[in-house]
């Protein structure tokens, strides 16, 4: 029972017993929002009193604001609607008709979406123009254009590959996709227009004539198409191959009624998809719209990586509020004096937090925005290389890091709140610093979490879940930052064998370990995360250098017909003199080689490419094959066979590239040293075949497999290139020998596909060891007439004196395509700092947070220690004493932080490796594992960003000690 006395005026005792409408309850709400009223206000007051700490905490939370709001606007104006997408290909046409197999179909209502109705076994030839005008309404109008053109240009000596489409520029209805913004439209085959991106690529300008595909134009047009914004060509239709036309017929239509179900029902009954600007009426396939859902493993991802930048900006501001908090304490001890308990000091710090996180996102977002709507321009031409669809800014994603923004404000104050809530009041009151105690349970926590974080870390590399390997590098940064407390304890009573100036700073990070434990901590995972990627990538590199397979000596160039497959002769191509003229011109050189192919069309007929093969010899051959999806327990009996040995590429059926060779090629085509080349050529000559893997040879003779045209399956009618890379057929593990004699060429049955019977021949052969080519046969005219095969010529290879220019490249080509259509591949060496750009990317982002920690720190130290340089004046310390205390103070923060970063980063790195090679220990294909590869040029980096904060912090300090007068 409640006595009659405690009760407030108009109240009962049934109020009091409720706290959701007691008086109790309501004036602890209004306390608690006054409270918050005024801690908000103090906050205000003090932003603008300390303006220099403010614009620096201002600064670190609005930039990374602005960067992603500046990308969330940009994405939201690229993303296009169906209907802008739509409205972008039609311009002034009210239909987009797109042919392709002739079949009836079903599509949706946008025309993104469809499927053949039923499969038509003989399609019909493509329309034409007239035939499609046939099918729409009376007074309608078609404009064929043609999208995706390949066209080879040349001009001042240089020649390059470029997209183009054709399209009747001088045609209202076709011209509304592209914009002219220079000159006039093209208005027959001899005349051409250009992007701005093209011109710039070649250095053409209007009225300047240039050659493409063997025809000569007049550049007349500057032309952009909103889709596609890099170099492109329009061609009049009068001037596009047929054939390339054909790969996709495409029409715009303007009609003088709106479509209806059933003109859309008639285009899609003849096999054509339609396209509108507004959803299709009577369409039966149902839009598939694009996967909207986010999997759990994305959100993971996406979390943690923000977790990482949120620890990161919290770490770099947090020294700011902590050293806010020190400059207040007598203001914060009033506050305790006048009845304030600990909340009322958290809040008042945790105000700052609020204050200065809602400014900065507020900026952020502002300023973002409005950058990314400026810069729409530059951000379409160079980024997307596209038109946006109009000004958007995705609300949503702006929420949410204005949001975040705030949240990196109140947990970098968060930590100093904790500690103004502590500190002594007589000693805040007196304006002495008393240093918080530093318990043990940080380190114990800080060790628990770092192994527990290597170990989540290393579960995931096994399990190759990111969501856990960046669970683990989350976790073990924060353990990191736990244990650097008591490091800079250790270090501080270390260095009093030190001098001054570097004792004084070991002693102000000791002292101050709540400003510059952050600022180290900060260092250490920027450094760390550059580190761990980088000695990743460079290790991923290396391993796929082990993996890589060159097609021929470094060097080399390889002179190749266009288009060798459509079955014309290569009579009339370019001759060895053809070649060898600007080889010596351009490349200084004399070696020129023939490519020759296997051929089993009839002679003078049209080229049938036929698949050559070596056979392994009985009892070489691995037993298992590398796509059967073998289970652990026959990976484990291949990884223990000896004829599973190897490479993977030897077990995925990839056998030797075939070329014929009388043996004058020998020494280009297989790299070999001058005895094996001799004897190469000897058994050539003798009517043998030459291979680069010693496997294929058994008692000095190789057994040869010929398949005919109709079965080798998808490479009939068409050549495997000189080097083989997509040949394919009976693999190592292919039909054995069936007795053929040396000297005969007999039926042997049935070939793959049971068809007709191929064709097998033993000859003498030799095995080239010494080279540093791909795996290759070379055979012999008379092993081919055995086989019943003919040299075809696709190409021709190139051995020049020193691996040519970019420059002498160019003129070459020249010289060959005035000759004829060629295409020119140069063999490059392999690329051994390949990922050096991401990299030092990656180092100069770590270097850029170093550099601004440091000077974060240094300038807080600074401010925080104008007593102690008093004192220092006082006893007479020289001017330089300044400079020196803020080289040393800087080189702290870095140094330490950048050490640690390396140590951490090689753990982290070393723990992913291992565990992913791990996980291949045990699987067949054998894989070549990571090596840890440590980046040297990104390490050397980092190691020179500490001296760089060092000088910076001097040259930016000013020598000039003050001299203050205390105030008892």
């Amino acid at each position: 029972m409640i006595p009659a006395g405690d009760r407030q005026p108009g109240g009962s005792a049934a109020e009091d017993r409720q706290p959701g409408g007691s008086p109790v309850g309501g004036r602890r709400w209004s306390g608690t929002v006054g409270s918050w009223r005024a801690a908000l206000r103090i906050a205000r007051r003090e932003a603008v009193r300390a303006r220099g700490r403010t614009a620096l905490v201002f600064a670190m939370i609005t930039l990374p604001v602005l960067v992603l709001s500046f990308v969330a606007a940009s994405v939201d104006m690229a993303e296009l609607t169906p209907a802008e997408a739509n409205g972008r290909r039609l311009g002034s046409a009210d239909l987009e008709l797109r042919w392709y197999t002739g079949g009836p179909l079903e599509q949706d209502e946008w025309g993104y979406d469809w499927q053949q109705t039923h499969e038509v076994d003989d399609p019909h030839r493509p329309p034409s123009t007239a035939q499609v005008t046939d099918l729409l309404p009376a007074g309608s109008r078609a404009s064929q254009v043609g999208r995706w053109l390949n066209l080879t240009v040349e001009f001042d000596g240089r020649i390059d590959e470029f997209q183009a489409r054709a399209v009747d520029l001088a045609d209202p209805l076709a011209r509304g996709p592209a914009r002219l913004l220079a000159g006039r439209a093209p208005t027959g085959a001899a005349e051409i227009g250009a992007s701005a991106a093209a011109r710039r690529a070649l250095g053409v300008d209007l009225g300047d004539r240039i050659t493409g595909n063997g025809q000569t134009f007049t550049v007349v047009a500057t032309v952009e198409f909103a889709d596609d914004l890099g170099p492109l060509f329009a061609l009049h239709p009068g001037a596009a191959p047929g054939e390339l036309v054909e790969q996709e017929r495409l029409w715009l239509v303007d009609l003088p009624v709106p479509p209806d179900a059933d003109l859309v029902a008639r285009l899609n009954q003849h096999g054509f998809l339609v396209s509108a600007r507004q959803p299709l009426p009577g369409t039966r396939w149902p839009h598939q719209e694009p996967p909207t859902a986010i999997s759990p493993t994305d959100v993971g991802d996406a979390v943690l990586v923000g977790g990482l930048g949120l620890l990161e900006v919290v770490l770099l501001v947090g020294p700011a509020f902590a050293v806010g908090v020190r400059r207040r304490r007598r203001d914060l001890a009033l506050v305790a004096v006048a009845g304030g308990d600990p909340r009322h000091l958290r809040r008042i710090v945790l105000a700052d937090g609020v204050v200065l996180g809602c400014a900065g996102a507020l900026a952020g977002v502002v300023l973002g925005v409005a950058v990314a709507f400026a810069a729409r321009p530059l951000t379409e031409q160079y980024l997307f290389q596209s038109r946006f669809g109009g000004y958007r800014c995705w609300p949503a994603a702006l929420a949410l890091t204005a949001a975040v923004a705030v949240l990196a404000g109140v947990l970098a104050a968060l930590t100093p709140a904790w500690t103004a809530a502590r500190q002594d009041v007589v000693a805040g009151l007196a304006g002495r610093r008393t240093a918080p105690p530093h318990r043990r349970r940080w380190l114990l926590i800080g060790v628990v979490l770092t192994v527990g974080g290597a170990g989540t870390a290393a579960a995931g590399a096994v399990t190759t879940r990111t969501t856990l390997i960046l669970a683990g590098l989350v976790l073990g940064e924060l353990g990191l930052v736990c244990c650097t407390p008591t490091l800079l304890g250790v270090l501080a009573r270390a260095g009093r064998v030190l001098p001054l100036a570097p004792r004084i700073a070991l002693r102000d990070a000791s002292r101050n370990r709540s400003s510059a434990a952050p600022a180290i901590s900060a260092v250490m995972a920027a450094v760390a995360g550059s580190v761990t990627l980088g000695s990743y990538l460079a290790s991923s590199n290396a391993r796929d250098l082990a993996l890589l397979q060159p097609t021929g000596p470094p060097g080399q160039v390889l002179v190749h017909r266009p288009d060798p497959a459509t079955g014309a002769r290569p009579d009339g191509w370019l001759t060895r003199d053809q070649v060898l003229g600007p080889a010596r011109t351009h490349l200084h050189t004399d070696t020129v080689a023939p490519l020759d192919q296997p051929d089993c069309g009839p002679a003078g007929g049209p080229v049938r490419f036929c698949s050559v093969e070596v056979v392994l010899p009985a009892g070489r051959a691995c037993p298992y094959q590398a796509g059967d999806n073998l289970g652990a327990a026959d990976q484990r009996r291949a990884r223990a066979d000896p004829r599973c040995l190897g490479p993977s590429w030897l077990h995925y059926g990839s056998p030797p590239a075939t070329l014929l060779d009388d043996g004058t090629s020998v020494p280009v085509l297989t790299g070999g040293d001058p005895a094996e080349v001799a004897a190469a050529r000897a058994v050539l000559r003798a009517g043998g075949a030459v291979v680069t893997d010693p496997r294929y040879l058994h008692d000095g003779h190789l057994t040869i497999r010929a398949y005919p045209p109709e079965q080798t399956g998808s490479t009939a009618g068409r050549p495997t290139g000189p080097t083989g890379a997509e040949q394919t057929g009976a693999g190592p593990t292919g039909p054995e020998p069936t007795g053929a004699g040396p000297t005969g060429a007999e039926p042997t049955g049935a070939g793959p596909t049971g068809a007709q019977p191929t064709r097998t021949v033993t000859v003498a052969g030799y095995a080239v060891v010494g080279g540093d080519t791909a795996s290759r046969l070379l055979l012999s005219p008379a092993a081919a007439r055995k086989l019943g095969v003919v040299a075809v010529r696709v190409g021709w290879v190139v051995v020049p004196e020193n691996p040519p220019s970019a420059t002498q490249q160019q003129r070459f080509r020249a010289d060959l395509t005035r000759a004829g259509q060629t295409r020119v591949v140069l063999e490059r060496p392999p690329p051994v700092d390949a990922g050096e750009p991401i990299l030092l990317l990656l180092a100069a982002a770590a270097a850029v947070v170093t550099v601004g920690a440091a000077g974060v720190a240094t300038g807080l130290a600074a401010a925080e220690g104008r007593a102690d340089l008093s004192t220092l004046a006082a006893v007479g310390a020289s001017p330089g004493v300044r400079r020196l205390l803020a080289l040393c103070q800087a080189g702290v923060i870095s140094g330490i932080g950048t050490a640690l970063g390396i140590l951490a980063g090689l753990v982290a790195a070393v723990i992913i490796l291992v565990s992913t090679n791990r996980r291949y220990a045990t699987t067949w294909p054998i894989e070549p594992d990571y090596p840890l590869v440590v980046p040297g040029k990104a390490l050397g980096v980092l190691l020179v960003v500490p001296l760089v904060a060092m000088l910076g912090a001097a040259l930016f300090t000013r020598s000039r000690l003050p001299v203050e007068r205390r105030l008892d």
